[in-house]
């Protein structure tokens, strides 16, 4: 009885709040992300996903960025998640808006360069 009852749970966990955000587009790019913070130059993918897009670059062959970008926030593995205006005023600029890398990420074309602000971001298939 007590068995039945766990593999309930574990199995209503599965299905329910543990869900697989589906992938809804992946694209392999060479990846420029050069701020006053960051500094990458080589080949990665942008994996977009219902509700965030994951923005990976690798270094000879090592995951050397990996940014989890939503509207409001952004993640990475060496730091909690910032809000959209933390992260800009931390890593990009803080007059960027807090949806400003979701939105730029979303565009066919990734182009920015800000020369005031020395930021320059290309993401180009």
């Amino acid at each position: 009885m007590f068995r039945n009852l766990t593999v309930l749970i574990l199995l209503t966990a599965l299905f329910s709040g543990c869900a697989i955000k589906k992938l809804q587009q992946s694209k392999s790019a060479v990846v420029i992300f050069q701020t006053p913070v960051f500094k990458f130059y080589d080949k990665g993918f942008v994996n977009i996903y219902e509700d965030h897009i994951n923005l990976q670059v690798f270094e000879v062959g090592q995951l050397a960025l990996n940014l989890y970008v939503y509207k409001d926030k952004v993640c990475q593995s060496t730091f909690k998640c910032l809000s959209g205006k933390e992260f800009n005023k931390q890593y990009l600029h803080p007059s960027y808006k807090k949806d400003f890398l979701y939105n730029l990420l979303s565009q066919n074309k990734i182009y920015h360069k800000d020369r005031t602000n020395n930021i320059f971001i290309k993401v180009k298939e």
